[in-house]
């Protein structure tokens, strides 16, 4: 109900460490991602939802930038993909149908060559998402690492080493 365990020279001392680990300088967005729709809408929803957690800073630009890249760069070779699923589909309606007039070797060849196609852009989508899945650990881990970084009690004013080997009392 409001009301902390923590001491309010412990709380100042947080409140102080984790502004520490902000530039106060808001993201930007860069103009490649500007220019790619899919991105752009990505690095809208992305830095509204760092606005909410106050984590909007300039020391995460690259990566925000980069992830919305990536995530229009993933969207893209999965619509190519489907476009591939489509064509592979239409193609062996045709076939059992009796609407494609080429040679049967013409057709496997075509067939294999569309499979090869939806394999290897899988693949790229893995690599992809591979990426993407970096940063957001990475992302992720930063925020831990600085949450972890910032001190949960006040420094001591006095040493107790220091006091120890002066001969006092710690």
């Amino acid at each position: 109900e409001g009301k902390s365990h923590r001491t309010k020279a412990e709380l100042n001392a947080r409140e102080k460490g984790e502004a520490a680990f902000a530039t106060g300088i808001p993201i930007k967005e860069k103009e490649e991602t500007k220019k790619n729709v899919v991105a752009h809408k990505e690095f809208l929803r992305v830095t509204k939802l760092l606005n909410k957690i106050e984590k909007c800073d300039a020391l995460y630009e690259n990566i925000i930038n980069r992830y919305c890249l990536l995530y229009a760069e993933c969207r893209d070779f999965e619509e190519k993909r489907e476009r591939f699923y489509r064509d592979l589909w239409e193609m062996e309606e045709g076939k059992e149908n009796g609407d494609f007039e080429d040679s049967p070797r013409t057709y496997y060849k075509l067939k294999n060559d569309i499979q090869k196609n939806i394999v290897n852009l899988d693949k790229q989508v893995q690599a992809k998402r591979k990426m993407m899945m970096a940063i957001e650990k990475e992302s992720i881990m930063t925020l831990a690492a600085a949450m972890r970084s910032v001190p949960k009690t006040p420094e001591n004013e006095t040493n107790p080493l220091l006091a120890i080997l002066e001969g006092g009392k710690s």
